[in-house]
């Protein structure tokens, strides 16, 4: 996964006032969990345009005024209801040898087979939880619906990998192919349901020959 390098300098004052004062100088106070106790700190409100407004995960690098690096990942941000604008950030801090969870972004590629007949397709879930170990954290989940034809779903069974853990349970739909009233017949469809037809008149036809032998 991808890393990103956040600056920023530790708080002393956690008040209402101060707190205040930062953001009116479009600075963000956070906090970052995870040590022996909590550290608050601040950073440019612009530190957070390649961590947040991206279709990507990613973990953080948090460089403190002393020269503290910390290793840590975003756990929540809190946003103005109305402006938007980033009211408070949450991190916590992580080791190498420890696993640790993430949202982490689905990402659909190509063109289904069944959007092409006239389907539509339908995504139920844009982000999934992911439990890793940090170096096998993945920065998006890729799914090639390119295959997909109408009436298919791709399952969380389907996505599973020994790299880490989906935290959902195996029969959540991801992504789907619906009918619609445009749609067109697949032609392999067509001909896969025509190959079972043949077979099932084959069948019939033997067990009336079977049956006329009987009478006989």
């Amino acid at each position: 996964m991808k890393s990103l390098t956040i600056q920023g300098q530790k708080r002393e004052s956690v008040g209402k006032k101060n707190t205040k004062a930062l953001r009116n100088a479009d600075q963000v106070p956070c906090v970052v969990y995870g040590g022996a106790e909590p550290i608050h700190f601040s950073t440019d409100e612009r530190s957070f345009k390649d961590l947040v407004y991206t279709s990507e995960a990613h973990t953080v690098v948090l460089e403190l005024d002393g020269g503290d690096a910390i290793s840590c990942i975003l756990k929540d941000i809190q946003f103005h209801p109305v402006t938007d604008k980033i009211l408070h950030a949450d991190f916590y801090r992580y080791t190498e040898d420890v696993k640790i969870t993430m949202n982490i972004p689905v990402n659909l590629v190509g063109r289904a087979r069944g959007v092409v007949a006239g389907g539509v397709l339908r995504q139920n879930v844009r982000k999934l939880r992911v439990r890793a170990l940090p170096a096998n954290l993945p920065d998006e989940i890729v799914i090639d619906i390119t295959p997909m034809r109408i009436g298919h779903k791709k399952y969380i069974k389907d996505l599973r990998t020994d790299e880490y853990d989906l935290i959902h349970p195996d029969n959540q739909v991801v992504c789907m192919i619906k009918t619609a009233r445009t749609a067109i017949v697949d032609i392999d469809d067509e001909d896969e349901d025509e190959e079972v037809e043949g077979e099932e008149g084959a069948a019939e036809g033997a067990e009336n020959a079977a049956e006329e032998n009987a009478e006989d």
